[in-house]
């Protein structure tokens, strides 16, 4: 067996220009691996199979060394292209940079700001592992042109990645992604690319300032008893989380210790998302040793909220849909004016909530790159567990204000005897019964996901749960109303939808479903009765999708 001499050569040339020693040492050793083992020469060749795509999430992927990998090379080059697309936009303000707690974050941190110093940028470094919120909001809180996080958010530990914010406050769209991957490109290798060490870290003063500004979100006379569980999940959150409800007048939460400190193995859960089954059930027995009145959760940059409840069954996590569902009313009940946004995969509930009140409402993408450039928005959320409660602070998800607020809602109503559970009785009972669901695979080749969207293209369901579909809309199509992304929307008889798609962070698809079941007020346990019969149809639509997938649940 041999390493082809075109693969050899291309190894050769980027080991010439890594600026990192040992990944270096990682691809020679590689090499002379490949020569006499199968599976070296495919880990080669796929490391050295194109670029790691730099896109509207930025970059994403598993720490190696090599170009289609992330690594300090691939992190110079990217900082490279996004200083030549800000000169050539006319960016002349700060960049700053944040980074979070994973494996070389702080170095790909300070690479970047070195890369953005060489290119004649003010390069502004936030001072220690904080919240991509944090970062979010220090970028027109600093008048800066841009702002880069390096985090892969709750991907596994594996993982890093490179988050570009542009001087609004907003994750970058097309065409900025296409422009800055242009420039990237143009990078003929990252050991020419200058360099300077002339950036500056910055002191406390933005954390203090995000503290301060999020913690005055609160009505300072409303309740403050509760007692609350909090996990960071090993994440970056505690310091932010434990401050902020500090100076908002909660006691200290309840921390799980095993997830409380920074670590980047993330050694308790299988994957750090809140989402993932198991991910807080530390928190939740926690809790019920505790007797606490909540539950709260961030992923590892802290943009995420995860909230669980006690029932008389025990501990339930809520939803995304039904926190987002809290928390617009509660703004509502404040007298919020203006547009409330949400995804196409997210509940309807919102836009039944924004058109009975007369407030504006959007959808979007998945993605708060989508929803933070809303015009008019005052409230976004999707069902991924993101929300942004203040757009005027962060206009991008924050685990942070969304957690206080939630905090802020369930004391209120623990003070009149009743729980977050109650206030969402309410809402159905207000707005009928908007049950969501999800049905996921994960995959270990994304090629298995483009079988089964294929599949699903070229047979298309008549029925899913006994309900007529309706429609079918293709959402990699043009000349729709929102941007081709890959997808597929069923609308159902009576009110139901499903949305099949692709992860855009992890090798997973998703297929999300929702049906509205009305509730007769009139009836004593009515609300109960519709959700009993909502789950039925959820499930029976889950069923029927599967099988049109080719999806074993």
């Amino acid at each position: 067996m041999a390493v082809p001499d075109e693969l050899v050569d291309r190894v050769q040339r980027w080991v010439a220009a890594d600026p990192d020693p040992r990944a270096r040492s990682e691809i020679a050793a590689l090499l002379d691996a490949a020569e006499t083992d199968d599976t070296a020469l495919a880990d080669l060749t796929d490391r050295f199979t194109g670029r790691l795509a730099f896109g509207t999430a930025g970059l994403r992927g598993k720490l190696a060394a090599g170009p289609n990998r992330m690594n300090r090379a691939v992190v110079i080059s990217a900082a490279s292209g996004l200083a030549g697309y800000l000169h050539a936009t006319s960016g002349t303000g700060p960049v700053v940079v944040g980074y979070d707690a994973r494996h070389q974050s702080e170095q790909f941190a300070r690479d970047t700001a070195a890369v953005l110093a060489g290119a004649g940028f003010e390069a502004l470094v936030l001072p220690r592992p904080m919240p991509t919120p944090v970062l979010a909001f220090a970028i027109r809180h600093l008048a800066a042109s841009a702002g880069v996080m390096v985090t892969a958010s709750h991907n596994p530990s594996q993982d890093n990645g490179y988050k570009v914010y542009l001087g609004d406050g907003c994750q970058i769209v097309p065409p900025a992604d296409v422009d800055i991957s242009r420039h990237i490109d143009a990078v003929a290798s990252a050991a020419g690319v200058p360099r300077s060490e002339q950036w500056r870290v910055l002191g406390d003063e933005v954390q203090h300032a995000y503290l301060d500004a999020v913690a005055g979100l609160v009505d300072p006379d409303t309740a403050r008893e509760l007692l609350v569980v909090y996990t960071p999940l090993h994440g970056v959150g505690d310091r932010t989380v434990a401050e902020v409800l500090r100076l908002a007048g909660f006691a200290p939460p309840v921390v799980v210790a095993q997830q409380q400190e920074p670590d980047a193995d993330f050694p308790t859960v299988a994957f750090p998302n809140p989402e993932e089954p198991g991910a807080i059930d530390l928190a939740m027995e926690l809790a019920r040793r505790h007797g606490a009145d909540l539950v709260v959760a961030n992923d590892p940059d802290a943009d995420r909220c995860a909230v669980a409840v006690p029932t008389a069954d025990g501990w339930r996590m809520l939803r995304g849909d039904e926190v987002g569902a809290l928390l617009a009313d509660q703004l509502i009940r404040r007298g919020l004016r203006g547009v409330l946004a949400t995804t196409i995969v997210s509940s309807s509930l919102l836009a039944a909530m924004a058109g009975r009140h007369g407030l504006g409402y959007a959808e979007t993408l998945t993605g708060f790159k989508w929803i933070g450039r809303v015009p008019g928005l005052r409230f976004g959320y999707e069902e991924a567990l993101g929300y942004c409660v203040a757009p005027h602070l962060v206009r991008d998800k924050d685990g942070v204000s969304a957690l206080l607020l939630v905090c802020e809602l369930a004391a209120g109503l623990r003070a009149e005897g009743r729980t977050l559970l109650d206030r969402l009785d309410e809402i159905a009972s207000t707005y009928g019964v908007h049950a969501t669901d999800q049905l996921f695979v994960r995959v270990d080749h994304v090629a298995k996901i483009a079988d089964i969207m294929d599949r699903l293209r070229a047979a298309p369901p008549s029925t899913l749960g006994g309900y007529d579909v309706e429609q079918v809309e293709d959402l990699s199509r043009p000349g729709g109303p929102l941007p081709p992304t890959e997808g597929l929307r069923y609308r159902l008889a009576s009110r139901g939808r499903v949305v099949v798609r692709p992860s855009g962070t992890e090798p997973k698809l998703k297929c999300y479903v929702e049906v509205v079941v009305p509730v007769d007020e009139a009836v004593d346990g009515a609300v109960d009765a519709a959700r009993i019969a909502a789950a039925g149809r959820l499930d029976a639509i889950s069923s029927d999708l599967a099988a049109a997938a080719g999806i074993e649940r």
